[in-house]
């Protein structure tokens, strides 16, 4: 059933289309993911959705109801958790979420109640009474989703969750974001990460330049590229200017690095291995192994928006800096 729906958003920015008619439906009790690079329009998509931009264009529906124009009427059934915590450093943890409780206006015999509840759920309980600002950027981000839906939202909106955080906190971050979506919360996600959206969510789109250029289940996006052959090919070490060179060399093929020791060609038909083995010795490029693999979703992505998957790792490796 349809929790929400995007009519045809438009917003611009002087000269500058930021989100560029973008229209899609975020469905009760689902995971739906938003995934491409910096500037595609994720973020700004976001504050659109959950009024905190105004729309150029286009409307936005929540259980139906068209609440473009009014947007605060909406608010209320929504958990808006930014790519960076909007908490307060000087409060410890259950302040933090006392007050967000009180923004909301819940009951305050109620608010430390609940508060307590999601510290134990996100596991913080020992950290309730200590400042905000002596956490760690993983208990940071899981206390800016604790406050997020300590009003019960029908639907929760998390920019960039596991980006700039470390491998266990993120790991922690992505088992909470299922936990809760099994408790019955509908999550819109954006991400950098090719693997977050795979393993996350039940929709994803691929949105560049501000426009959504697919829309799919996992199985569907996958499904339309079944017929393709992907190789890989592991390599001593190589870097892109070899991925150019071969590009050059075949262009009816696809082909990216997954990083400097693997190589990833696809074609709609048949490969040949030969030439492709070749044209790396004239390049000084020793392959160690060759294999045929089904296509990822990194395969897909790529593919269908020509955005090679290592610059997108690029642009999180610069913002964790």
């Amino acid at each position: 059933m349809e929790l929400l729906k995007a009519d045809n958003l438009v917003k611009h920015f002087d000269e500058v289309t930021a989100v560029d008619r973008v229209s899609f439906s975020v469905h009760r009790g689902e995971i739906f993911g938003f995934l491409g690079p910096n500037g595609a329009g994720k973020t700004t998509t976001i504050n659109l959705l959950t009024g905190l931009a105004r729309l150029t264009s286009g409307s936005v529906f929540i259980e139906g109801k068209e609440y473009s124009t009014k947007p605060k009427g909406a608010q209320a059934m929504m958990g808006v958790v930014p790519d960076e915590s909007n908490l307060y450093d000087e409060l410890d943890g259950i302040e933090n979420l006392k007050f967000c409780a009180a923004l909301y206006g819940i009951e305050r015999r109620k608010r430390e109640q609940r508060a307590k509840e999601l510290l134990d759920q996100f596991g913080l309980a020992e950290a309730g009474r200590r400042l905000f600002r002596t956490y760690s950027k993983g208990m940071k981000r899981k206390l800016t989703i604790a406050a997020g839906i300590i009003h019960k939202p029908k639907i929760l909106f998390l920019d960039e969750p596991t980006t700039g955080i470390d491998v266990a906190s993120a790991r922690q971050i992505r088992a909470l974001i299922r936990e809760l979506n099994q408790g019955g919360a509908t999550v819109f996600l954006t991400t950098h990460y090719i693997e977050e959206a795979e393993r996350l969510c039940h929709r994803i789109a691929f949105i560049v330049g501000g426009r959504l250029v697919r829309i799919g289940s996992l199985e569907e996006l996958m499904k339309e590229h079944q017929q393709e052959t992907v190789i890989e090919l592991v390599v001593e070490a190589m870097g892109s200017e070899t991925a150019e060179f071969l590009k050059r060399r075949f262009p009816p093929y696809v082909i990216h690095l997954s990083d400097e020791r693997k190589l990833r060609v696809v074609s709609d038909g048949s490969i040949a291995i030969r030439p492709l083995l070749e044209a790396l010795a004239e390049v000084s490029v020793t392959v160690t192994e060759a294999k045929l693999i089904r296509p990822t979703l990194e395969e897909v992505f790529v593919r269908v928006t020509g955005i090679e998957s290592g610059l997108m790792r690029q642009e999180r490796e610069g913002k964790k800096k």
